[in-house]
């Protein structure tokens, strides 16, 4: 919480995180990005999250898959044109 806090204290448009509940317990990495997600919600924050964690994926507006240096959109996620 005190890093999403410190990250946001700039106001800035986009927020990177990397692996952001890779050492986490599953029911604290769930609420750490609720509490992401909310927080970009509440302050108009663009949010990029790198995640093994494939359960996490539900949480996201849009999600790019990275794999073997291809990058694809998971076609449910992308806006619609």
């Amino acid at each position: 919480r005190v890093s999403i806090a410190r990250a946001l204290a700039n106001r800035p448009s986009l927020l990177i995180a990397d692996e952001p509940t890779g050492q986490l317990d599953a029911d604290t990495g769930l609420a750490v990005m609720e509490l992401l997600r909310a927080v970009v919600r509440s302050e108009h924050v663009t949010a990029l999250v790198a995640t093994h964690d494939t359960q996490l994926l539900a949480l996201a507006d849009r999600v790019l898959h990275l794999a073997d240096g291809v990058t694809s959109w998971q076609e449910d996620t992308v806006p619609a044109a």
